[in-house]
Formats: C-alpha cells, structure tokens, sequence
C-alpha cells in the first residue's frame, strides 16, 4: 500500500499549506516571540495549525482526514515556518531593545557588540 504524498495534491500543498497555513505559522511564530515566549510554545501552536490544516483540506479539497503521514507532512512544514518566524523576530526585538548589548549578524542570529566594555 503506497501513500501519495500530498494526498490532495501538489497544488494545494504549495498554495493552501505552504501559502495559507505557513501564513499563519509565520504570525505565530512572530505573535510568541514578540511576547518573549519560548520556541516551544510556537511548535505547539503550529501542531494545532496542523489539526487544522487537516481538517480544511479534507473539507476543502477533499483530502484524507486522518492520514498520520499526511499531517506529519503538512505539520511539519508549518512548525518550520513557525521557527524561523520566531528567530527571526527574536533577533530583531534582541538588537531593537537592547542595542547597547547586541548586534545584529544575520536575520536570525546576533551577537555582543564588540565594543562593549566587560563590566563587573
């Protein structure tokens, strides 16, 4: 027995999961960063993102409800999606809020600023 992968088809993984979906994980990644939460509470989120997805799919678009491999797919693109808002937007509030401290190095990555004088 083969599964294919995504069972809705192509097009409705890129436009409706990757487009919609991953929307929404980028927001809840942004909305748990921008209140200091930790990164595992945007996963949890975007595991309930996820459920969703599954069911508006199989509503939608006539996909399988309940299919494991399906939703572990569809789950785990919006759980990285949902990350990489969260770092992203986490360097950002790190180097806006104390930028005495930091500097920015990339999109999702900050340092020490190097002239920083070693109290203590």
């Amino acid at each position: 027995m083969t599964a294919d992968l995504p069972d809705a088809g192509w097009a409705v993984f890129v436009l409706f999961t990757g487009a919609v979906m991953g929307g929404a994980g980028w927001l809840t990644g942004q909305a748990v960063a921008g209140t200091w939460r930790p990164a595992w509470q945007a996963v949890a989120y975007a595991l309930l993102l996820g459920v969703a997805d599954r069911f508006l799919v199989y509503a939608l678009f006539g996909g399988v409800l309940l299919s494991p491999a399906a939703y572990a797919l569809d789950t785990a693109l919006i759980v990285a999606v949902a990350l990489g808002a969260w770092r992203y937007t986490r360097a950002g509030r790190m180097v806006r809020q104390y930028p005495w401290l930091y500097e920015r190095t990339g999109p999702f990555t900050w340092r020490e600023t190097a002239g920083r004088e070693n109290e203590g």
